[in-house]
Order: C-alpha cells, then sequence, then structure tokens
C-alpha cells in the first residue's frame, strides 16, 4: 500500500487514533494487544501495524515474545515524548502524515529513533521525511529558518543527525548570496561547485558566492535559540564569510535577547547604574554571555567597540568567569583609539566606594600598550623629545582619550591618591607629546579633594613632565592657588628655560643671514611641538618681531621669578628666628 502525504491538516478521512484521558485508543473492532507507555502516557494499539513499519518496535515485540500475548512495554528516550509517537502511531494506522517545515524535523527524528526505514516497509515514513526536506526545505529559505526554529526544543537529539547539518549547511550557503536570489529554486543540497561557483539545479552557472558585507538575514537567525543559532554561526563560519559579517550577527542576536544591553549601549543612560539592569529570561544568561564571547571575531570598528563595552558591563553584571572578561577587555585594548569617552565609564560593581571601575580601564590601556609600545623609541640620538611612531595618529587619539577620562574620574570624591597615581602613570610619559591633560585632570582632582596633605599633593605633581607643559598650561600652573610652591617654581623655571633656548636659537639666526631659512624651518618644527608658543617666521623682519616679543616676556618672567625668590628667603629668615 503506498503512503500518502498530506501538507497540512484539512482533508483526509477521519483519524482513527482518539483520546480519552490520558490514554490513546484505536477505533478498531479489533482487541488491543499491546500498551506502549510514553512519558506517563499510554497507547493501546496492535503488534501488526507497528512491527509492520517499526524497527524498534519489532525487537522489542520480539524479546518478549515468550510472554503474554498482551503486551505492556516502556518507550523511553523518544523525540517530543508521546506527541512525537503519535506521529508515528497515526502514520502506521493512517498510512498519512501531515509534513510542514514546523514539524518536519521532529517527525524525520521520531523516524529514525523508531527505525521506520525502507527495510521494514516500502516508502517508509523515513525516507518520505527525507524525501520532503531535500524536495521543499532545503530550496528555501524561510522554511529552512522555520525548520530549525521549530527543532529548538528536541536539538540535542538532532544534533548528531546528517540532516540537521543539511539544513544548516543551506542556510549559511543562503546567507552567503544576493538576497534577490534566495527564494529562487536553487538545489542548496549541491550548491557550490568544486571551483567554488554557483550550482543552478546542478549546472554551473559560473557565479562566485557572494562575501560582502549584508546583514539582511540577521533578523531572521535571531530567532534561533543558541545552541542552534551557533551550530549556525560555527557552519557560516567554515564557509570563509567576512568577519564583519560574522561579528553583525553575534552583535545582532546578543542585542535581541539581552535587554539590558540595548540600554548600556544608549549614551544617556550610560552612567547610570540602574538602567543596566536586566530582563530574566528563560536560558542562563551567563552562560550565553560566555558561549557568545567565545564566537567574537578578531575584530575592529567603533560599533563594534561600543559593543564590547557594553557585553563587557553586562558580563560584570552576571559575574561571568574571569576569562571570558578577560577577553572582552583584550578585544576592546587592541582598538582602545576607537573608543568614545561616555563608553569608559563602567559603573563599579566591587565593594569599593569608587564611582567607576578604572582598575578595569587600566587593563584595558595595559593591553593597548602591549600592542603599541613596542614599536616606539622613547628618545632620538639629538632631542629630548620622543621619535614620532607610524602609529602616532592611533597614539595620539589615546592619549587624549585616556586624558579626558582622566579629568572626568579625577571629580569622584572618593577617588583615593593612591589609586589616582596609579591612573596618572600608567600612560608612559614618553608617549605624551604635552603633559596638558595629566595638569588638568590633577587641577580637577585637587579641587573636589582638597582635604588633601601638602606631601599627597606634591607626590602626585612629580607625575607631569613641566618642560611638556603648553604655554597656556604653564601661565595657568604659575596661577594656581592649589599647585603647592616648589610645583610653581618648577614651572617658572621651566618656562624661563624654555624661552632662553628658544631667544638664543633665534638670535643665531639673525646673525647668519645665509642659514636663515633652513634654521627657522628646524625651529618652526620645534615651535609645532610646544602649542601656544609664537610661530616663527621664515622672513628676517618677522623674526626680529618674535624675538622683541619673547625678550619681553622674558623680562616679565624673571622679574615674577625674583619675587618668589624674595619671598622665599623672608620665609626662610623666619623660620630661622623661631
Amino acid at each position: 500500500m503506498t503512503t500518502k502525504i498530506v501538507a497540512d491538516d484539512s482533508g483526509g478521512r477521519a483519524s482513527r487514533l482518539y483520546r480519552q484521558g490520558n490514554e490513546w485508543f484505536c477505533s478498531t473492532s479489533l482487541k488491543s494487544d499491546i500498551a506502549i507507555e510514553v512519558e506517563g502516557t499510554l497507547f493501546h494499539l496492535h503488534k501488526f501495524p507497528l512491527i509492520s513499519k517499526c524497527g524498534k518496535i519489532a525487537r522489542i515485540i520480539k524479546a518478549l515474545q515468550d510472554a503474554k500475548d498482551d503486551v505492556h512495554t516502556l518507550l523511553n528516550g523518544c523525540p517530543a515524548g508521546s506527541d512525537g509517537f503519535l506521529i508515528a502511531a497515526r502514520f502506521c494506522y493512517e498510512n498519512k502524515v501531515m509534513l510542514k517545515p514546523e514539524n518536519i524535523l521532529l517527525v524525520y527524528l521520531v523516524a529514525d529513533f523508531l527505525e521506520m526505514t525502507e527495510e521494514y516497509s516500502e516508502d517508509n515514513l523515513l525516507m518520505q521525511a527525507e524525501s520532503f526536506i531535500h524536495r521543499v526545505i532545503l530550496r528555501s529559505w524561510n522554511d529552512c529558518i522555520s525548520a530549525l526554529q521549530n527543532s529548538q526544543n528536541y536539538i540535542l537529539e538532532a544534533e548528531n543527525l546528517a540532516i540537521v547539518q543539511k539544513c544548516l549547511n543551506a542556510v549559511s550557503q543562503m546567507a552567503c548570496l544576493d538576497p534577490s536570489l534566495v527564494r529562487k529554486p536553487i538545489m542548496y543540497g549541491n550548491l557550490q561547485s568544486p571551483g567554488g561557483s554557483i550550482l543552478w539545479n546542478g549546472i554551473n552557472t559560473g557565479a562566485r558566492i557572494n562575501s560582502s558585507l549584508s546583514d539582511w538575514w540577521f533578523e531572521d537567525i535571531s530567532v534561533l535559540s543558541f545552541p542552534v543559532f551557533k551550530k549556525f554561526i560555527e557552519t557560516i563560519n567554515t564557509r570563509g564569510i567576512r568577519s564583519l559579517n560574522l561579528s553583525g550577527a553575534l552583535m545582532f542576536y546578543a542585542m535581541k535577547h539581552f535587554p539590558g544591553l540595548d540600554r548600556w549601549q544608549n549614551r544617556q543612560g550610560a552612567r547610570r547604574v540602574g538602567s543596566l539592569s536586566i530582563d530574566s529570561a528563560a536560558v542562563d544568561q551567563k552562560i550565553l554571555i560566555e558561549s557568545i564571547v567565545e564566537l567574537l571575531p578578531e575584530n575592529k570598528g567603533k560599533s563594534y567597540c561600543r559593543f564590547l563595552l557594553g557585553l563587557l558591563c553586562l558580563a560584570m553584571i552576571l559575574g561571568v568567569d574571569r576569562s571570558c572578561r578577560d577577553s572582552l577587555e583584550r578585544k576592546i585594548g587592541m582598538q582602545l583609539e576607537l573608543v568614545t569617552l561616555d563608553r569608559l565609564f563602567i559603573p563599579n560593581f566591587s565593594d569599593s566606594d569608587h564611582l567607576y571601575d578604572t582598575d578595569c580601564i587600566e587593563r584595558i590601556i595595559r593591553i593597548f600598550l602591549s600592542f603599541h609600545s613596542p614599536k616606539i623609541t622613547p628618545f632620538s640620538a639629538s632631542s629630548s623629545y620622543p621619535v614620532i611612531p607610524r602609529s602616532s595618529t592611533i597614539l595620539d587619539k589615546a592619549t587624549k582619550l585616556i586624558d579626558d577620562y582622566l579629568a572626568e574620574v579625577a571629580s569622584d570624591v572618593n577617588l583615593k591618591p593612591e589609586k589616582m597615581q596609579s591612573l596618572l602613570e600608567i600612560f608612559p610619559e614618553y608617549l605624551r607629546k604635552l603633559d596638558d591633560g595629566i595638569y588638568r585632570a590633577l587641577d580637577i582632582y585637587f579641587k573636589e579633594h582638597p582635604q588633601l596633605q601638602e606631601n599627597e599633593r606634591e607626590k602626585l605633581y612629580r607625575v607631569i613632565n613641566f618642560r611638556k607643559l603648553s604655554t597656556d598650561a604653564c601661565i595657568h600652573a604659575s596661577q594656581n592657588k592649589s599647585l603647592p610652591l616648589r610645583a610653581v617654581l618648577q614651572v617658572l623655571f621651566s618656562e624661563q628655560q624654555q624661552l632662553r633656548s628658544t631667544l638664543s636659537k633665534l638670535n643665531l639666526i639673525t646673525h647668519n643671514e645665509d642659514n636663515m631659512i633652513a634654521n627657522a624651518n628646524e625651529i618652526a618644527g620645534e615651535f609645532i611641538q610646544r602649542e601656544g608658543w609664537v610661530a616663527v617666521a621664515r622672513e628676517n623682519q618677522y623674526l626680529r618681531v618674535d624675538m622683541e616679543r619673547m625678550q619681553s616676556k622674558v623680562r616679565e618672567l624673571e622679574n615674577h621669578f625674583m619675587i618668589i625668590k624674595k619671598y622665599m628667603g623672608r620665609f626662610s629668615r623666619r623660620s630661622i628666628s623661631r
């Protein structure tokens, strides 16, 4: 007898199986001679319809052939339990099965579990299910996604079956194609020729798989449970998909399944710890976030960096494994120059009273330096300034970011001097062109921490190289009342030395007209490094005007220095007289 396949529940004769309470019966005149119990549900059936199509049931009955006529057996491990066994029972009695994308993998699993192969019956259920998958499911993106989505509850039983991997192969292959081709009847089971070109019904088209960035499939894939999604990512990764596509799919999936991550990515709510609480989910979010991190590729980009920082924040909230956080910090540290300032304000979730998690940022900065510091020679043979490396743009961006971060965290009233000093020293001094940023951070820190002792202030100010302050910063420092007196003297002395050195070079230029332009260019380069100083022109008349202005500035500074020196002398005599 040929078995009939129907695409839905409509049509066909009335079912021979009916339910009473927690038991199933067959509406025939013959008395049931076998009772099969599946997860607490009893099926009162007949031996012959079952053994004629189910190899597993046939072996069970054969093993019990010496027992009584009425057999009661327990069937364990059936996919989807009693619902799965009901599919097979209806097929055995009614010679029909409802095949559709929503249930096809379950039907295949049940048929495989019960060994419903051609060995026991022609056109048996397993063959019909496999044929339907190849003829219908593997040709359609929507049907394939629907089949995988509805297999999520029993994916553990299905993960070793070749047919599930075929579905994953088809979906991953389609994701690499132009979306306009996905709904066409391509033979995805044999899509790619050995040469890498696309096959159309087995015919080589000469077209190549499109590896360009395309996110049309992100939304559809995000409906899959993580075990299925993970298998898809692993499958598509073997096809050499671009890391941008891979990271994009993971970002989309994480954003959909972590509502707290979406709020963390909101700029306005980035600093509000209360907004970082995450909704409960059916899956263990701690395991989920650790698994996602394992799949993340080595990729760079501003949006990707924002995503990583948001993921790191959630990882801290969830208390994930240390290795998971280390992996995220490493991926962020590799591209620190792409981070925006507001993303660095990671709230402190430890017992410390600090507002922000500065320890985490220190680790990220160290990782960044481990990638860039070896490429840098601190000093040249002819200058005390650092040699500008090829990655100077990256270093400049990172330096500005760190300096801005220092200025922000300096306002934390609970930030201890030891921690502030650690933050100031984390970035090597020779990598900075100017120390204006750390001076600004210290100025803010002293204003927010007026209770600091003089020795604590002096210790912090030793971090600054006063020779690398711009003119504007020097002027501000010389008038800064929060600065220790010794620091003020250092600022004035440093500025006087710089101006004297510049004036001597300018005087040398004016006495040597032949070499004036060449020397002026050399001096101009030094002036550019000392932002805020007077510009040097090539013409002699402009150089003379600039020299006069600088001489006036030197005299003014010398007067300030003499006044301070007299003040120090009076202060010393008073101390002695006492």
